[in-house]
């Protein structure tokens, strides 16, 4: 059983920062694609930043310019930096690790996020 380990979610007032931590083993950290998805209630799960290539990253349209994604090689774990936190950011986050192509994929427990004054 692969488990990804989430941490850094909690309650912070709009326009706040927040940091998710994953944690991988290193087999799947150094091989798969690691990348951070949300779900709202009622919705679909959706990506929100992932690295496509090596460091290269791409990000959800509405999260551009305030969340950035970063990996520790040394530590087997990817980060999610959110600034400029906004209600609609609002929900649980997910980490996952997927090989090439998608046919496997791991999936942290997800960890929540709350934005409110």
């Amino acid at each position: 059983q692969v488990q990804l380990v989430e941490s850094g979610g909690g309650l912070v007032q709009p326009g706040g920062s927040l940091r998710l931590s994953c944690a991988a083993p290193r087999n799947i950290f150094s091989v798969y694609t690691m990348g951070w998805y949300r779900r709202a209630p009622g919705k679909q799960r959706e990506l929100v930043a992932r690295f496509t290539s090596g460091s290269i990253a791409e990000y959800a349209d509405s999260v551009k310019g305030r969340f950035t994604i970063s990996r520790d090689n040394a530590k087997n774990t990817v980060y999610l930096q959110m600034n400029s936190l906004k209600p609609e950011d609002t929900t649980v986050y997910y980490c996952n690790a997927a090989n090439r192509g998608g046919s496997v994929s791991y999936w942290g427990q997800g960890t929540q996020v709350t934005v409110s004054s």
